[in-house]
């Protein structure tokens, strides 16, 4: 479980993000869903331990910057930072070596594979295309296999069959009983399966919601996203659209 409570973060006068509170569950998928500048990246950089904040972020008891925390959390930033003069494998080696991982060349050939860098091996950072630092920037963060994964806009940058591959891994996941938060801003990129969705503004919470509590109301994620975001209620617009 991931607890998130009463966490702001301010850069001098700007508040990023403002009494942020939720939790995780175990074995659950959340989407962060939040136009540009809404606070997202922030608190999963100070979930992850890269921020300094106020409030507290725990993870199954631990405080987020402990060594056991760091080691079940695992985290893919929306902009790949890799080494120009290291191989694909290389990177790979050097995840491997920092999480002192065993028997993990299988699970290196297995995500190559998926992910379509299985001939890019060789391949240097710099001499990567965009798309292919974002595969190879999933691969990293995956490979560890982490209980609690953090995924920030994973899928711009990606190709169709890649965001299909991912959106299926995803799933796996889930499935695997792993808890997920992926943060967005594209609505329409999490279609796949979740559980609940938390949608921030101007570095707060404006909803908290669970699938079964959006799918009862009658309306659409997106139709929830633009009310709460705008005050757009779209159902009452396309009903008066159409009474015309």
């Amino acid at each position: 479980m991931l607890e998130v409570k009463n966490v702001t973060k301010r850069y001098g006068k700007n508040v990023a993000c403002d009494n942020v509170s939720f939790t995780l569950e175990p074995g659950t998928l959340t989407v962060l869903l939040g136009p540009n500048g809404a606070g997202k990246s922030t608190i999963i950089k100070s979930i992850i331990g890269f921020l300094k904040y106020d409030g507290s972020i725990t993870v199954n008891g631990m405080v987020n910057k402990s060594v056991e925390a760091r080691k079940i959390l695992g985290y893919i930033p929306e902009m790949p930072s890799l080494y120009p003069t290291l191989t694909v494998t290389e990177h790979m080696e050097f995840i491997a070596r920092a999480y002192k991982l065993t028997d993990y060349k299988d699970r290196v050939n297995m995500l190559l594979e998926r992910f379509e860098l299985d001939d890019k091996r060789k391949k240097f950072g710099d001499e990567l295309s965009k798309g292919m630092q974002q595969k190879l920037n999933l691969c990293l963060g995956l490979l560890p296999d982490p209980e609690i994964i953090l995924l920030d806009e994973p899928l711009l940058g990606l190709d169709p069959h890649a965001i299909k591959e991912l959106k299926n891994y995803i799933e796996e996941m889930r499935q695997a009983g792993k808890t997920m938060l992926i943060s967005t801003h594209i609505i329409d990129s999490v279609d796949m399966l979740w559980d609940r969705t938390i949608i921030m503004q101007k570095g707060q919470i404006r909803a908290n919601v669970t699938r079964s509590e959006v799918d009862g109301s009658g309306r659409s994620l997106e139709d929830l996203f633009f009310e709460v975001t705008e005050g757009i209620d779209k159902s009452s617009v396309s009903e008066a659209g159409e009474n015309e």
